[in-house]
């Protein structure tokens, strides 16, 4: 008798490697300021690669005093997305970034990933400097890319077949389920009550009625808006072009 094969295990934790890189290179970045710089060069080294939209005002750069000069005002745009205030808001982060950018990356690939991570913290600091014209605070975290991660996985993840989904796939076929067109966002009742929770609580942190851990820290709200709606309207630009993938097709083989 021959021995019996063993049963395959899908793993319990299935990150994509390009998460993996991102919270690597979060995280070394926070461990190498914490580690190797005093106070005074950890101001200049935020205030060099934060958005901060005063930067984009020549009456109050103070004489050129905000570092980064010309080149900040282009880079800022994406690194301040690389950089945390602290641990926890580093931990607070990565753990949606795990929980949304781990499904968007497994549809999308690594580099349309890293391109989607891109442009949608970009989005989030546009929509911060037209929301906060002239301001001297720095911006920094990567909320808005989130953001943008959230509303993409809800154009997919509550699909039939999808991550989510009652009757969901295996392995990579729920992430390859068709997507939710724009025109059927605000028909599906599930997705309407993400996005109702979702800007909901945004608003309040707005309005300053959620309580913000960390004495003088607040959250760029308008930000995570703008990489939210940069996610849901940018989708289709990065979601690969690929035949319709049915979930089921395989159980009714099996069934024949």
């Amino acid at each position: 008798m021959s021995p019996t094969p063993p049963a395959h295990r899908e793993p319990v934790f299935n990150i994509p490697s390009v998460i993996l890189g991102i919270l690597a290179l979060l995280a070394l970045i926070h461990l190498a300021r914490w580690l190797f710089l005093s106070d005074q060069d950890d101001l200049e080294f935020v205030l060099m690669f934060a958005f901060i939209p005063a930067r984009y005002d020549p009456s109050l750069l103070l004489g050129g005093t905000i570092p980064g000069g010309i080149g900040a005002q282009v880079w800022s745009f994406v690194t301040y997305a690389l950089l945390h205030a602290d641990g926890m808001h580093l931990g607070f982060n990565a753990l949606w970034l795990l929980a949304f950018g781990s499904p968007v990356a497994r549809r999308f690939g690594a580099a349309r990933f890293v391109a989607f991570f891109v442009v949608t913290a970009a989005a989030g600091a546009l929509v911060h400097l037209m929301t906060h014209h002239a301001e001297l605070s720095p911006m920094i975290g990567a909320s808005a890319s989130i953001s943008g991660a959230m509303a993409a996985a809800m154009r997919f993840a509550f699909q039939r077949g999808g991550p989510l989904g009652f009757l969901r796939g295996d392995n990579d076929d729920a992430y390859r389920v068709p997507a939710l067109p724009l025109s059927g966002v605000l028909r599906d009742p599930r997705v309407l009550a993400f996005l109702v929770v979702w800007f909901g609580v945004n608003l309040l942190f707005g309005a300053g009625t959620v309580p913000i851990a960390g004495e003088g820290q607040t959250i760029a709200w308008e930000a995570h808006i703008g990489g939210f709606l940069a996610g849901l309207f940018l989708f289709d630009l990065f979601d690969p072009k690929r035949p319709p993938v049915d979930p089921l097709a395989d159980a009714d083989r099996t069934a024949a």
